[in-house]
Parts: C-alpha cells; sequence; structure tokens
C-alpha cells in the first residue's frame, strides 16, 4: 500500500499538485490504472495493467480508444 501511496498520493504531494491529482476524487484528473484484482494482496498484477484511463478517455491495448466522458 505505501508503495502504491509514494506513487500517487505522495508524489502529487511532493509536486504540489495534490488537489488535482494524486488520488480519485470529484475535480481531480482522471487518470487510472486498472489491473486484474488487488494489488494490496499481489503487487505483481500491477505488470498486468487491464486498461488506462487518461484525461477521461480508457486505453486498451491493440484496440482503438474508448470515450467515457468526453
Amino acid at each position: 500500500m505505501f508503495t502504491i501511496q509514494a506513487a500517487t498520493m505522495s508524489a502529487a504531494q511532493l509536486l504540489k499538485h495534490d488537489k488535482d491529482l494524486g488520488s480519485v476524487a470529484p475535480g481531480k484528473i482522471a487518470d487510472v490504472i486498472a489491473v486484474p484484482g488487488n494489488p494490496l494482496d499481489d503487487i505483481s498484477l500491477m505488470k498486468r495493467v487491464s486498461f488506462v484511463m487518461k484525461d477521461g478517455v480508457v486505453y486498451k491495448l491493440n484496440s482503438a480508444p474508448v470515450e467515457l466522458f468526453h
């Protein structure tokens, strides 16, 4: 958990961008990765990314972006 927080919340705080980045909350920038399970139970799941959401657009390997919010 601390490693994931260091890469997200702590990094955003260090860069003084925690009002916009670092956690999932209303009004924050929607950059998210999804993995097939709970990385707190098995950190190796972070190597198996199911999709990436960047600025509200979902990207999957070998497929076109899927627009959700634009």
